[in-house]
């Protein structure tokens, strides 16, 4: 005979006590928190036999050695381009839950658009789209504009204008495609809940239920989420912790470059990152990324450092621009764009203490060409640099590099990778690189054929070995590798 269903509803649960209540109260009664009760589904549970009855029973966890347990099958399924695939480790697992996130117009459903027809067109998969934000035929318009109308992806993507998940799901059951998308989890609705779509509730159980879907079906399903004012995902961080993988988009919205990362990946490095370029016909990879976010200049320029950054394992080359100019008086002002605004400080008060180059009476404003944002300590030399260049407005000596990241006693250490990097700065025509002296543990710094490493072990040092010296004046010596 077959089991009743368990019954369905929904009560308010305080986020900090646990205590539930029939209707929403501003306050906990039970653990006075204020604004902690969030409507939530319980679900009764099923009548089970008694636990003795189940010892040793088939289903019973039993603890295994460690070096016993079989290496799981992981299915990979290729999305079709080669950016994404390197992001998410070699394509999306199946059964995995992938939330992708992005300022508006960005570009996140263009990219999961191209995708489903990535998918359609690579391996002959289905896919089901399901869009809670646009209509069918605003869906079918997108696809007009990136040409996938033509190709056989059209008849494998099925679209669905659908918000409440149980639907959704039960669509997906019935068609059992390769890949599930929904755009976008904030729009996404419970029938059980009464909360608004985006309410904390509605989120995290439309969540949850497209969680259940991904595991107990093999279906891969990507959500498509909103972030807030300050960049961060909107919603409770319980979304990102149920989750399989976390990919941000990233890049300026009125720029033609955009950037996957990997904030979260349980199937993957979280440090490789996707370079794409935004066009007519949608998102494209770009060929060479390692040059994409230098900019061309006729002549060395006061200001104006070329940096060989590591991207997971990918070794990008960015141009870090700075801009000193006297101040009013006062606070000056300190601006930048694609770095963090307090390492800038830290640097600016290291310069004045310990390389003789004071710009507390300055504005300065830092950025990073292209719309790349770089996180990496490895940036804070070529930022240093960069401000005592355009102070003294001596450009840097032609086809120069530098990396290493500052100390609070203006020392210099080793980054991660330089020959790496280095080697990639000769592949793209640089000649001379202003490293730190030392590499790791070890006292010697690597040598890369065709480019002339200047070891240095300060900040001032580095300053010195970088610009330009004026006409008449002899240049300080540094150590040579």
């Amino acid at each position: 005979m077959t089991r009743p269903a368990a019954r369905v509803h929904s009560r308010y649960v305080c986020q900090s006590c646990a205590e539930s209540f029939l209707r929403w109260e501003g306050q906990c009664r039970a653990c006075g928190a204020w604004n902690s009760l969030v409507e939530t589904v319980v679900r009764e549970p099923r009548v089970t036999a008694p636990r003795a009855a189940s010892v040793g029973g088939p289903g019973r966890a039993e603890p295994a050695a460690l070096a016993a347990i079989v290496e799981p099958d992981v299915p990979r399924q290729p999305v079709g381009i080669a950016e994404l695939d390197r992001v998410l480790g070699g394509g999306v697992v199946r059964g995995s839950v992938v939330l992708v996130g992005g300022e508006p117009g960005i570009g996140k459903s263009t990219l999961l658009l191209q995708v489903a027809a990535g998918i359609g067109q690579a391996s002959g998969g289905s896919v089901l789209y399901a869009t809670g934000e646009e209509s069918a035929s605003q869906v079918r318009l997108r696809a007009a504009r990136l040409g996938l109308l033509d190709g056989p992806a059209a008849d494998r993507i099925r679209v669905v204008a659908e918000a409440e998940i149980g639907r959704v799901a039960e669509i997906a059951r019935g068609e059992r495609p390769d890949l599930v998308i929904v755009d976008s989890i904030q729009t996404a609705t419970v029938a059980e809940l009464d909360g608004p779509a985006g309410s904390v509730g509605q989120v995290r159980e439309s969540a949850l239920r497209l969680m259940e879907l991904a595991k107990g079906e093999g279906v891969a399903v990507i959500l498509v989420g909103h972030v807030t004012k300050d960049g961060t995902l909107a919603g409770p961080k319980t979304l990102e912790h149920l989750v399989d993988a976390v990919l941000g988009m990233e890049g300026e919205r009125f720029a033609a470059l955009r950037l996957v990362r990997a904030a979260k990946n349980r199937f993957g490095s979280t440090e490789e990152v996707g370079v794409f370029e935004m066009g007519e016909r949608g998102l494209t990879e770009v060929a060479d990324p390692g040059r994409a976010f230098l900019a061309d200049h006729d002549a060395p320029a006061p200001g104006s450092v070329v940096a060989p950054t590591l991207e997971g394992s990918r070794p990008l080359l960015v141009e870090v621009q700075a801009l000193v100019a006297p101040g009013p008086v006062g606070s000056p002002r300190r601006t930048a764009s694609g770095v963090d605004a307090n390492r800038v400080a830290l640097l600016i008060a290291v310069l004045g203490r310990r390389a003789g180059v004071a710009l507390a009476s300055h504005d300065v404003y830092v950025n990073l060409a292209g719309g790349l944002s770089v996180g990496e300590p490895g940036l804070d030399l070529p930022i240093a640099i960069a401000l005592a260049s355009s102070l003294r407005d001596r450009p840097l000596v032609e086809r120069t590099v530098a990396i290493g990241e500052v100390g609070l006693l203006g020392e210099l250490r080793a980054v991660a990778g330089l020959e790496r990097r280095l080697r990639e700065a000769v592949r793209l025509g640089y000649r001379r690189a202003i490293v730190p002296r030392g590499f790791g543990s070890g006292t010697s710094t690597p040598a890369v054929e065709g480019v002339d490493v200047v070891a240095v072990g300060s900040l001032r040092e580095a300053i010195d070995a970088a610009l330009e010296e004026p006409a008449g004046r002899v240049a300080s010596g540094s150590a040579r590798c």
